[in-house]
């Protein structure tokens, strides 16, 4: 299912902005990359920007969950 971020559950367009910024453009690149390097990513690119909740977000994209 390559879906946009857009279309994930616990992420926008806000979110997709962002991990495009970190070339993850879709549902197959998040998973292939993985939640924890992603956020790897975003903190360091963003810094201090790149919350926790973001992390948590990025985790349960791919599962459906909240």
């Amino acid at each position: 299912m390559n879906r946009p971020i857009r279309h994930m559950r616990t992420l926008g367009p806000d979110t997709e902005k962002t991990l495009a910024e970190i070339d993850i453009f879709h549902e197959d690149d998040l998973r292939a990359l993985g939640a924890f390097s992603a956020f790897q990513r975003l903190k360091f690119r963003f810094g201090r920007h790149a919350s926790i909740l973001a992390l948590c977000a990025i985790e349960a994209a791919p599962t459906g969950r909240d």
